[in-house]
């Protein structure tokens, strides 16, 4: 099954640029894709303190001050698939649990205590055993606490998304993972997510279905990252363009140890990362960029004043209490009131919640 878009291709050529094409690329307020690779360029890497300044000025304008704080919750950790970097596959032995609707409502009472109303909702791809109904169940359970509700699940057909917004989600986070389908098709041998293309074109379908908030991403480690951060620009301009009443937004999560013990194949190391999240900022200023706990205090700390606008805090990976059933190690394990306490005292404000849905059902997009 083809996609309605297919990512650019890039060969490591396109990413060939002098300091001057890297110094015209800063002056422009949409550059162009050779603009953006350009950013993304070795020749970039030795300029990261013009970047810094450049995404520092494009994050004022466009967000001011304010950081959006959430945090994940798990409430299944089945999974069909054979991801071979995820904690969650099938393969990898581990306590498997799905939360009782009784539980998710305690975790939702804890997370609220914390002064949060924005939640992300997360399963592994098992739709037998955590599927539409009950992922739709725990958001009707949710949404009253949490008027910003974003869901991070296996993707959906385009009636389900609308069954979602319908009960209360106002968000989809969704990874392609990489953006390179000979790479996508050695990291998923076996189970659902092996179709690229259905993957590809699920924020598509959300949108469709009226999904007010869609984040893309790309899981850096397992392809050349310069390829992956440049298609996940095209993706996010392609959907710009096709649905403008969406909200758009970017992440670009690193591969961390987990219960699988995979290595990453194409590791990123923290400048090269930096990098790359400053590229996001001036080729999509507008963008909300997320920055989770896969990543040290330091680096969080020192990205939030350049261009990230939003942070998980007071972050477990675990389903529920249940010791062993993390996805991943977090790499920062502070509390919300630890993280808000280091945004005020940048002189940013923690912004809790900017969501509140003022009717009851949210409209269709056209198609």
């Amino acid at each position: 099954m083809s996609s309605l878009w297919q990512p650019p291709q890039f060969p490591d050529a396109a990413f060939t640029a002098s300091a001057a094409a890297v110094s015209r690329a800063l002056g422009q307020a949409w550059p162009r894709l050779d603009a953006v690779a350009a950013l993304l360029s070795p020749a970039a890497e030795a300029m990261l303190e013009d970047m810094a300044a450049a995404a520092a000025e494009r994050t004022l304008r466009h967000f001011g001050r304010a950081r959006l704080l959430f945090t994940p919750l798990y409430v299944a950790n089945y999974c069909e698939n054979r991801c071979r970097y995820c904690g969650y596959a099938a393969h990898v032995t581990m306590p498997r649990r799905k939360l009782s609707l009784e539980e998710v409502a305690a975790q939702g009472e804890r997370i609220a205590a914390t002064g949060l109303r924005h939640l992300l909702l997360l399963t592994g791809e098992a739709p037998r055993r955590a599927g539409v109904d009950y992922i739709v169940d725990c958001v009707r359970l949710l949404a009253p606490r949490f008027p910003g509700l974003a869901l991070e699940v296996f993707p959906l057909a385009t009636a389900h998304y609308g069954a979602a917004v319908e009960a209360g989600v106002t968000g989809l986070t969704l990874y392609q993972e990489t953006y390179d389908p000979e790479v996508y098709r050695a990291m998923h041998p076996a189970g659902p997510k092996a179709d690229y293309a259905w993957r590809l074109d699920a924020p598509s379908r959300a949108a469709h279905a009226g999904m007010p908030s869609i984040t893309l991403g790309a899981l850096l480690g397992l392809a050349p990252w310069r390829q992956d951060v440049l298609a996940l620009v095209a993706h996010a301009r392609y959907l710009l363009e096709r649905f403008p009443g969406v909200e758009i937004g970017v992440s670009l999560p690193r591969l961390r140890p987990h219960a699988g013990g995979f290595a990453a194949p194409h590791p990123v190391a923290d400048r090269q990362f930096v990098q790359a999240i400053l590229a996001l900022r001036l080729a999509l200023p507008c963008a909300g960029i997320t920055l989770s706990t896969r990543e040290a205090p330091r680096l969080r700390d020192g990205l939030v004043g350049l261009a990230v606008t939003k942070l998980s805090a007071g972050v477990r990976t675990s389903v529920g209490e249940v010791e062993g059933s993390e996805q991943f190690v977090i790499n920062d394990t502070r509390s919300v009131a630890e993280v808000a306490a280091m945004l005020h005292s940048q002189g940013l404000q923690p912004v809790f919640k900017d969501w509140q849905p003022l009717v009851g059902k949210a409209v269709p997009r056209a198609a």
